[in-house]
Protein backbone atom coordinates (compact mmCIF):
# COMPACT_ATOMS: atom_id res chain seq x y z
CA UNK A 1 0.00 0.00 0.00
CA UNK A 2 2.91 2.38 0.89
CA UNK A 3 3.98 2.22 -2.89
CA UNK A 4 1.15 2.84 -4.41
CA UNK A 5 0.85 5.81 -2.38
CA UNK A 6 3.96 6.95 -2.78
CA UNK A 7 3.36 6.44 -6.38
CA UNK A 8 0.28 8.51 -6.53
CA UNK A 9 1.73 11.41 -4.77
CA UNK A 10 4.09 11.12 -7.54
CA UNK A 11 2.07 11.19 -10.31
CA UNK A 12 -0.11 13.95 -8.91
CA UNK A 13 2.66 15.96 -8.55
CA UNK A 14 3.61 15.62 -12.61
CA UNK A 15 0.20 16.54 -13.34
CA UNK A 16 0.88 19.50 -10.92
CA UNK A 17 4.35 20.35 -12.46
CA UNK A 18 2.60 20.08 -15.99
CA UNK A 19 0.19 22.75 -14.70
CA UNK A 20 2.87 24.71 -13.44
CA UNK A 21 4.94 24.62 -16.62
CA UNK A 22 1.47 25.49 -18.78
CA UNK A 23 0.99 28.23 -16.62
CA UNK A 24 4.82 29.34 -17.29
CA UNK A 25 5.04 29.31 -20.42
CA UNK A 26 1.60 29.89 -22.09
CA UNK A 27 -0.53 31.81 -19.09
CA UNK A 28 -3.38 32.86 -21.30
CA UNK A 29 -4.04 29.23 -22.45
CA UNK A 30 -3.56 27.73 -18.74
CA UNK A 31 -5.92 30.29 -17.78
CA UNK A 32 -8.75 29.54 -20.52
CA UNK A 33 -9.00 25.92 -18.95
CA UNK A 34 -9.18 27.85 -15.61
CA UNK A 35 -12.22 30.23 -16.61
CA UNK A 36 -9.63 33.11 -15.92
CA UNK A 37 -9.15 35.61 -18.40
CA UNK A 38 -5.74 37.86 -18.13
CA UNK A 39 -6.56 41.93 -18.50
CA UNK A 40 -3.47 43.55 -19.64
CA UNK A 41 0.31 42.55 -19.06
CA UNK A 42 -0.51 42.74 -15.25
CA UNK A 43 -2.79 40.30 -15.35
CA UNK A 44 -0.93 37.79 -17.34
CA UNK A 45 2.33 38.41 -15.08
CA UNK A 46 0.01 38.01 -11.93
CA UNK A 47 -1.50 34.53 -13.47
CA UNK A 48 2.30 33.29 -14.92
CA UNK A 49 3.23 34.30 -10.83
CA UNK A 50 0.68 32.77 -9.05
CA UNK A 51 -0.38 29.58 -10.60
CA UNK A 52 3.14 28.58 -11.78
CA UNK A 53 4.29 28.81 -8.09
CA UNK A 54 0.75 27.13 -6.58
CA UNK A 55 1.38 24.26 -8.85
CA UNK A 56 4.86 24.05 -9.12
CA UNK A 57 5.58 24.60 -4.99
CA UNK A 58 2.77 21.57 -4.69
CA UNK A 59 3.96 19.62 -7.77
CA UNK A 60 7.99 20.06 -5.93
CA UNK A 61 6.73 19.03 -2.57
CA UNK A 62 4.64 15.98 -3.64
CA UNK A 63 7.69 14.30 -6.00
CA UNK A 64 10.37 15.33 -3.51
CA UNK A 65 8.02 14.15 -0.48
CA UNK A 66 7.21 11.00 -2.43
CA UNK A 67 11.21 10.04 -3.88
CA UNK A 68 12.62 11.07 -0.54
CA UNK A 69 10.07 8.25 1.13
CA UNK A 70 9.29 12.30 3.68
CA UNK A 71 5.48 12.47 4.66
CA UNK A 72 6.27 15.99 6.38
CA UNK A 73 6.64 17.82 2.83
CA UNK A 74 3.35 16.41 1.82
CA UNK A 75 1.77 18.80 4.28
CA UNK A 76 2.52 21.83 2.14
CA UNK A 77 0.58 20.57 -0.75
CA UNK A 78 -2.74 19.29 1.32
CA UNK A 79 -2.46 22.57 3.03
CA UNK A 80 -2.46 24.52 -0.66
CA UNK A 81 -5.22 22.32 -1.98
CA UNK A 82 -6.71 22.19 1.10
CA UNK A 83 -6.97 26.31 1.27
CA UNK A 84 -8.42 26.53 -2.02
CA UNK A 85 -11.25 23.84 -1.74
CA UNK A 86 -12.04 25.95 1.00
CA UNK A 87 -12.26 29.05 -0.73
CA UNK A 88 -14.23 27.48 -3.43
CA UNK A 89 -16.68 26.07 -1.07
CA UNK A 90 -16.76 29.23 0.47
CA UNK A 91 -17.43 30.80 -3.05
CA UNK A 92 -20.11 28.53 -3.92
CA UNK A 93 -22.34 29.44 -0.14
CA UNK A 94 -21.89 33.25 -1.08
CA UNK A 95 -22.26 33.23 -4.82
CA UNK A 96 -24.01 29.76 -5.66
CA UNK A 97 -22.97 27.17 -8.29
CA UNK A 98 -21.62 27.56 -12.08
CA UNK A 99 -21.36 24.81 -14.58
CA UNK A 100 -18.66 22.56 -13.92
CA UNK A 101 -17.71 23.90 -10.24
CA UNK A 102 -17.62 19.86 -9.22
CA UNK A 103 -14.81 19.53 -10.71
CA UNK A 104 -12.20 21.66 -9.39
CA UNK A 105 -13.08 20.98 -5.87
CA UNK A 106 -12.71 16.79 -6.12
CA UNK A 107 -9.71 17.14 -7.81
CA UNK A 108 -8.57 19.68 -4.67
CA UNK A 109 -10.38 16.91 -2.29
CA UNK A 110 -8.77 14.58 -4.14
CA UNK A 111 -5.13 16.01 -3.36
CA UNK A 112 -5.59 16.41 0.32
CA UNK A 113 -7.19 13.30 0.81
CA UNK A 114 -3.91 11.03 -0.98
CA UNK A 115 -1.41 13.51 0.44
CA UNK A 116 -2.98 13.12 4.30
CA UNK A 117 -3.35 9.16 3.56
CA UNK A 118 0.14 9.27 2.70
CA UNK A 119 1.55 11.32 5.04
CA UNK A 120 0.13 8.62 7.75
CA UNK A 121 2.02 6.29 5.70
CA UNK A 122 5.33 7.32 4.82
CA UNK A 123 7.99 7.78 7.33
CA UNK A 124 8.41 11.27 8.92
CA UNK A 125 11.94 13.08 9.36
CA UNK A 126 13.59 15.20 11.37
CA UNK A 127 14.51 18.75 10.36
CA UNK A 128 18.15 17.59 10.97
CA UNK A 129 17.61 14.71 8.53
CA UNK A 130 16.24 17.32 6.05
CA UNK A 131 18.96 19.50 6.15
CA UNK A 132 21.51 16.96 5.92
Amino acid sequence: MRLVLTALVFLAGLFDLFLAISFLTGPEQAATGFGIAATGISGISTIRADFTSFFGVAAFCMMWGAWRRNADLLLVPALLFGVSFVGRAINLAVTGAYPGWPVPMTIEAGHVILMLAAWRMLPHHKLADIAG
